[in-house]
């Protein structure tokens, strides 16, 4: 859901740098933005995954799991202050990562900025107001 959220705001944020850069195919940029970002999520979720599963893969087994239609081989994981911790990784470590590379390509392909944090999210402010102009209604 989260990574959802964030690919359509990656597809706004490609497609406002390639008009403001002025180059060609602004829609294939926009394309590559929004499925790299859905591929890197996807191959990292996939990483979490198998982790994940390393931790506790001598307990049980598939039919363990499917028991009562839970996962009851992880639950224990997450209890306390480091479940926490290792949920709040879990979920958004993917998306946090996909989405620097991601504006790392944006600042090497599309801007072909210096490297600088400020230009590696450039551009990100003026997305946001551009979103919050979108729901005013016009007068």
């Amino acid at each position: 859901m989260i990574s959802g959220m964030v690919m359509i705001l990656v597809a706004l944020w490609f497609y406002q740098s390639a008009v403001k850069a002025k180059v060609g195919n602004v829609l294939m940029w926009v394309a590559i933005g929004a499925i790299g970002f859905f591929a890197l999520v996807w191959v990292l979720q996939s990483v979490n995954i198998y982790i994940l599963e390393s931790f506790r893969a001598s307990e049980g087994g598939a039919g363990y799991e499917e028991i009562q239609g839970a996962d009851r081989k992880n639950a224990g994981d997450f209890l306390g202050f480091t479940g926490i911790l290792k949920s709040l990784y879990f979920e958004l470590s993917p998306s946090i990562i996909g989405f620097v590379t991601i504006a790392f390509i944006r600042l090497k392909f599309i801007t072909k900025e210096s490297f600088s944090v400020a230009n590696l999210f450039g551009g990100l402010k003026e997305m946001f107001q551009v979103i919050k102009q979108s729901f005013k209604s016009p007068e």
